[in-house]
């Protein structure tokens, strides 16, 4: 279930606190190939999978930066922030990729509100994520991201 966030002082009040999870979405090889495209990065253990099953992983595996570029996209199921003129992304930071995504794994989002800070129009809020493939011991990717919303 989305959350909605009406206010900045409501964000303030989420400090220390998880927001939930996303749905799990399906990290397929066609995605995995289309982000290799998009970026020009197509070792072998994301776009082979022949070679990959043969490889470190098992299977072909996606991009580490294509599983930190699926946090915005799963966000809007975590969370929404009503009364809102518009957000940016303002960075990361912290990155650590802690396991492998093999294509087909199922990956959701968890979100938790590390901090909320004032800004001239609005707030900069800085958001603990994890990013799960179902039944895994441990996240595939953990990240400290960094929003400015503006009201």
């Amino acid at each position: 279930m989305t959350r909605k966030i009406t206010s900045i002082e409501e964000f303030e009040a989420l400090v220390g606190e998880h927001l939930g999870y996303s749905d799990y979405l399906v990290v397929s090889q066609e995605m995995i190939n289309l982000f290799a495209d998009a970026t020009g990065d197509h070792q072998w253990i994301h776009v082979d999978p022949e070679r990959a099953a043969t490889g470190p992983f098992g299977a072909p595996i996606a991009h580490g930066y294509l599983t930190l570029s699926l946090i915005p996209a799963l966000i809007g199921q975590v969370f929404l922030f009503e009364n809102l003129t518009f957000g940016v992304n303002y960075g990361c930071n912290k990155v650590r990729f802690a396991a492998p995504v093999p294509a087909g794994s199922e990956l959701r989002l968890g979100i938790a509100v590390a901090s909320v800070e004032r800004i001239e129009g609005g707030a900069q809020v800085v958001l603990d994520a994890s990013l799960e493939i179902k039944d895994a011991t441990k996240p595939s990717c953990v990240a400290q991201v960094v929003y400015r919303y503006y009201n």
